[in-house]
């Protein structure tokens, strides 16, 4: 079997660094080439200008001696002072060479006398011609630039002909400054200026891809922990507000979200195993009793007939208690679960409260309390089902009637807000502790559980009410002091208005 073979994992700084390196190295590279080649080329347009420029002066002033010395070469040797080493041919017009001021330092230029040749018999004819003399390999070998010419009588340009003139100048001087040491030293400063920008390149690089994969490095971090079951772990923002700082503004809100989400789960959770303790609680307790007393009958330990028959009311009335408490459930499961279908209709909210405190008056008038509808009679109708409100009603004012003593009072007030009607039950009771009173809608939670129990309470009563409620679109809220009373508020959408009253 072959081991296949895998390239080592470069981390992004690394990747980052070498891509800034390749990229800043390249372009250095190309201007670097673009630059050299501009002066290199400019250099020898220059020098070509040059040559051209200073070969026309000499031919004029030469031409101009021709006619002083009565236009014979032979009347006067020609004497001639250059600027800088340099090769001047003259040649008379039948091609005699009758000037050549070759210096002695100057290389040979033997295997290029035919292009030397050909260029003065061309100037003979008229012909400016201007080449390169490439030279050999042979460091005494002459190579650079060269011009041919004619001469004219007088130094004008359209005068007679009276010869033709070469001038060169060489690349390398034997000794001194030569001209292609500018381009040389031009390509030397181009090369340690590019490995100094290089290397400041380097260093960008570095500080750079440091401060771009630092944040990386705290998200990365940061994630892991959060993976970990950290959920509280978050990252500094950095200064700057680009993609980073977004992507770690969107790491916080992330983990924000995961952490309000783990803490519901977990809280749904403990409301779960306590919804499943209390419904075993609350099953245990008649069932316990029911079994107690049934085979007590059974086994006959309770003789007396009339004892007997009160024992069965007894499991009779546990019965009911468990019905009631499964029937809550159901009821609860399906209203949280929007699969109860609400019968929605105008409703008058005065005269359903009406007939709702004329059921429980009677309990409340033995009790010594009062009660009270202060609802207008022109309150506007709101758009509910009859059955449920009057469920609402009947489970909050028992709730009250319970925890009022003697001489107090139950009140049902409602007023217009926007669109939703806000009613108020409230009661001058004994008040809920506030400890208590944000959780006094949760199922099964029992503010007195001991005196809840003993009257046969589900602990699903507001939780209900709650569900009711929230099905019609309103709230539910709570408020009481302890030994001040209780006012619970809660609000319904008004019915809309028929077309002929808007």
């Amino acid at each position: 079997m072959k081991q296949r073979f895998t390239l080592p994992t470069l981390s992004l700084r690394l990747k980052l660094m070498l891509s800034y390196l390749l990229v800043a190295l390249g372009a250095i590279l190309v201007l670097a080439i673009v630059v050299s080649l501009a002066v290199q080329n400019y250099f020898d347009s220059s020098q070509r200008e040059l040559l051209r420029a200073d070969a026309e002066d000499f031919a004029q002033q030469v031409g101009i001696f021709y006619r002083a010395i009565g236009g014979n070469w032979g009347n006067a040797p020609l004497r001639i002072e250059t600027n800088g080493p340099k090769l001047i041919i003259i040649v008379d017009a039948s091609g005699t060479q009758i000037y050549n001021n070759q210096p002695r330092f100057l290389p040979s230029i033997d295997q290029d006398e035919s292009l030397l040749t050909q260029a003065l018999t061309q100037a003979l004819q008229g012909q400016v011609t201007q080449g390169h003399i490439a030279g050999s390999s042979d460091d005494n070998s002459f190579s650079g630039l060269y011009i041919g010419l004619p001469l004219h009588y007088n130094g004008q340009a359209n005068g007679q002909v009276i010869g033709a003139m070469l001038e060169a100048v060489p690349e390398q001087y034997p000794t001194g400054f030569s001209p292609n040491d500018f381009v040389v030293n031009v390509n030397q400063a181009i090369l340690i200026t590019g490995a100094g920008v290089a290397l400041v390149v380097v260093l960008f690089s570095l500080l750079l891809v440091r401060r771009l994969t630092r944040p990386l490095e705290a998200l990365t971090t940061a994630a892991d922990q959060v993976k970990q079951g950290d959920y509280t772990k978050r990252v500094d923002l950095p200064k700057s507000k680009d993609e980073l700082g977004r992507l770690a503004l969107t790491f916080n809100a992330m983990a924000e979200t995961i952490e309000s989400d783990v803490t519901e789960l977990r809280r749904q959770e403990q409301l779960r195993r306590d919804l499943l303790a209390n419904i075993a609680h609350d099953l245990a307790t008649p069932l316990t009793a029911i079994q107690g007393f049934s085979e007590a009958l059974a086994d006959d330990v309770i003789s007396d007939a009339e004892a007997r028959q009160e024992t069965a009311q007894l499991i009779g009335r546990e019965v009911q208690r468990l019905r009631r408490l499964v029937g809550d459930m159901q009821n609860m499961t399906s209203l949280e679960s929007g699969r109860a279908q609400l019968d929605l209709a105008p409703l008058d909210l005065h005269a359903l409260v009406d007939e709702t405190l004329a059921v429980i008056r009677p309990e409340c008038e033995q009790a010594g309390i009062t009660v009270q509808n202060e609802i207008p009679p022109t309150t506007p109708p709101v758009l509910a089902d009859s059955d449920r409100i009057t469920q609402v009603l009947l489970n909050l004012l028992d709730n009250a009637r319970r925890h009022t003593p003697e001489g107090g009072r139950l009140t049902v007030g409602a007023r217009p807000k926007g669109n939703m009607l806000t009613v108020c039950v409230s009661d001058t009771g004994t008040g809920i502790d506030p400890a208590g009173l944000p959780h006094i809608f949760e199922r099964f939670y029992r503010v007195d559980r001991a005196r809840t129990a003993s009257a046969g309470g589900s602990g699903l009563g507001l939780a209900i009410v709650k569900a009711i409620i929230t099905a019609h679109g309103g709230t539910i809220a709570a408020e009481s002091n302890p030994g001040q009373g209780t006012r619970i508020l809660f609000s319904l959408p008004l019915a809309p208005l028929p077309l002929k009253e808007r």
